[in-house]
């Protein structure tokens, strides 16, 4: 073209149907690289998603595979762990060469995506944090790390994990964040990077769960009625503008006053996530999870609750030689309580 003068085109210095004949065979059989190359490609990069029944396709799309070769006869990677509690599935994983580094993802197990860590960092400015420069010979101070990262030390460190969870549960920090609190090595290590695996829980305060009657009443009807402080349509801004149907003032057609000042309703859609912004359900990974007190039923809280009483809470029950002995729960503050076994 140079040579001739004539005007470049790219349609015709490349051919059209390379690439898309290209993408076409590696999502068809696997074989991630050039068709003319297929012995050095990398295999099972794509799979056909097993649609047999439901259940198998959430098995198919939660399946973890560890890459380590199947031919050794290595043990270790292949066993259960402590950590894998809640996060994998015990029994599901195949026969043979596969069995054990092929997981499943427990069904309410997520993977955190990462989220951004400088809201986390200016409020530990803000808030107590003190230079290494500073304190560089105190041995009694507990150090703080982000993401692996050391900023300072901490003279209060009960105090400053208390409010960061705080703010967790109000959605100032992504719920992804996880705060860790090591007493033994007096570091306070907080996470919010990608590829964690997250398991949800109650949350427990007071011996008592944070989720009540209602948002079950919510979940099931899928809405609920949020009341706001009532901004005139003049004065709106485009981040007051909420989502949801705004419901009627009150009956007889008068605004709806609360503490004297004028409020308004909105119908909005409560899901899971809800639960979540409402401070009920918290998303731990599996190093916050060995700081904190789980009780396995909501039935082990109020054993508790009645043994701080002085109570003993199978006094009276028929005793049969049938049932499961359960140990009475010793923990003298439980944090958070499991969901469901099935979980």
């Amino acid at each position: 073209c140079v040579e001739t003068h004539k005007e470049f085109n790219i349609n015709m210095a490349i051919k059209t149907q390379t690439l898309t004949n290209g993408l076409k065979y590696s999502l068809a059989t696997g074989n991630w690289g050039d068709q003319k190359k297929a012995m050095s490609s990398k295999a099972g990069v794509s799979q056909v998603l097993n649609r047999y029944t439901y259940a198998s396709t959430l098995s198919h799309l939660r399946r973890c595979n560890t890459p380590l070769g199947r031919e050794g006869k290595i043990a270790k990677p292949r066993q259960l762990h402590n950590t894998h509690w809640g996060m994998v599935c015990p029994a599901e994983t195949p026969e043979g060469q596969a069995c054990g580094l092929v997981k499943n993802l427990a069904l309410m197990a997520v993977i955190s995506v990462g989220s951004v860590s400088g809201p986390v960092i200016d409020f530990l400015e803000e808030w107590g944090l003190e230079p290494l420069e500073e304190n560089a010979q105190s041995t009694n101070l507990t150090k703080v790390f982000v993401n692996g990262v050391w900023l300072g030390v901490c003279r209060d460190p009960l105090n400053m994990v208390n409010t960061l969870r705080t703010l967790r549960r109000m959605q100032d920090f992504d719920s992804e964040v996880s705060i860790v609190r090591d007493i033994r090595e007096r570091e306070i290590r907080i996470y919010s990077d990608a590829g964690r695996v997250l398991r949800p829980l109650f949350i427990v305060e007071d011996h008592k769960l944070k989720l009540k009657r209602q948002h079950l009443r919510w979940l099931q009807e899928k809405w609920r009625i949020e009341e706001r402080p009532y901004v005139p349509r003049e004065e709106r801004n485009k981040e007051e503008v909420s989502e949801g149907e705004t419901v009627a003032d009150e009956e007889d057609g008068r605004p709806i006053m609360r503490d004297e000042r004028r409020v308004k309703r909105k119908k909005k859609p409560f899901t899971w996530s809800s639960l979540i912004r409402d401070g009920v359900i918290e998303l731990l990974d599996a190093e916050e999870e060995e700081t904190v007190m789980i009780c396995m039923t909501p039935d082990d809280l109020l054993e508790s609750r009645l043994l701080r009483r002085g109570l003993d809470p199978r006094a009276e029950a028929d005793f049969n030689p049938a049932a499961r002995l359960k140990p009475l729960p010793i923990a003298h503050t439980w944090t958070h309580c499991e969901i469901h076994p099935s979980m």
